[in-house]
């Protein structure tokens, strides 16, 4: 049995839920109130939603981290997505940032832009929202909502000891590369919507899970302060944001193809698909950091310590650019390079 899926074109009016709209006569203020308005928990969240704006008070000797996503139909979701998987990815994209930072969560603002209200959509997206803000406990503390094409865009907010943060700027030539999880899968569900590969049910169900609902590596950034020199979440595919790191740090590497963690549907694919996923997919939202040789043995000790999976891939050179080499040693020149929403 295989699943395919035809493409969402661009421009299409589809309903958020994907199907017929239950429109209700909720307002602005009322929508609201039923399905985002909740008391905040952490004592850092000194106001939440009701007020122009929130308070927020990092502990002592923190520095308040900051980081903004945007999500909009048809460019970086189709509109069968679920809702609660919707609202499950908007708050995770931008807590895989925070994780990259080696951050903790503490509070997120929400601005929702829909065509028109549609009660059975909302409620199914705050589920989603409400489940992952729950187990990484931050809060939601303010917003927008609008009508209009449907978008979702989240400033999250967390905290991280002053001098700690995980920057793109600390690579070192000798620093091994690491990543958490697989790769490509993301990449593979949308080319199963795409239509141009035809998948199994379960391996279906697993990468469209991947790309539908990613599990941000807070944990894991938050047991590698102090261990990586260096850390950038994926969400534009490997070449692309292994690139933002090396520039930053102003150095090269050398990265081993065969080394590059991916997941059994994405093995069973033709070995070209399976490169172009791993080095151009995006929408991985796994950590790629750099350490030093001597912190082996802490990162993966730091790994196993929040049940997450690492794999080294290669090391940071001093000369620049990128070296991709494959099993043999030989170069391997690949076609494409990382997501730029305005390429």
């Amino acid at each position: 049995m295989t699943t395919t899926i035809p493409p969402q074109p661009p421009g299409v009016a589809i309903e958020p839920s994907g199907r017929a709209s239950r429109r209700t006569s909720l307002g602005e203020f009322e929508l609201i109130a039923r399905h985002f308005a909740r008391a905040p928990r952490r004592t850092q969240v000194a106001l939440g939603v009701g007020d122009d704006c929130a308070l927020l008070a990092p502990a002592p000797g923190m520095q308040l981290v900051v980081t903004t996503d945007l999500l909009v139909q048809s460019r970086h979701f189709v509109a069968t997505v679920p809702p609660a998987r919707l609202g499950h990815k908007a708050l995770a994209v931008n807590l895989s940032d925070l994780a990259a930072c080696g951050a903790e969560p503490l509070a997120f603002t929400l601005a929702l832009a829909m065509p028109a209200v549609d009660a059975a959509f909302l409620a199914g997206f705050a589920e989603g929202l409400f489940a992952l803000a729950d187990a990484h406990g931050v809060d939601l503390i303010g917003g927008d909502t609008t009508a209009g094409p449907l978008s979702l865009c989240i400033t999250a907010f967390g905290q991280v000891p002053a001098g700690q943060a995980l920057l793109r700027s600390g690579a070192r030539a000798g620093d091994e590369l690491w990543v958490s999880g697989t790769l490509g899968d993301a990449r593979l569900a949308l080319e199963a919507f795409r239509g141009r590969v035809a998948l199994a049910g379960e391996d279906f169900e697993a990468v469209r899970r991947a790309m539908e609902c990613p599990q941000p590596r807070v944990a894991l950034g938050l047991a590698l302060r102090g261990v990586a020199s260096a850390a950038i979440d994926l969400s534009d595919g490997l070449l692309g944001d292994l690139g933002h790191i090396l520039e930053r740090s102003g150095v090269g590497a050398r990265v081993e193809l065969a080394a590059l963690p991916r997941g059994a549907a994405l093995a069973r694919q033709a070995e070209a698909l399976q490169h172009e996923c791993v080095l151009a997919g995006g929408d991985d939202y796994e950590l790629l950091f750099t350490a030093a040789p001597a912190q082996r043995d802490a990162v993966r000790a730091a790994a196993r310590s929040v049940g997450v999976e690492v794999a080294c891939i290669g090391r940071i050179e001093a000369g620049p650019g990128l070296r991709i080499v494959d099993a043999q040693g030989a170069a391997f020149v690949p076609r494409w390079h990382g997501f730029d929403h305005f390429a």
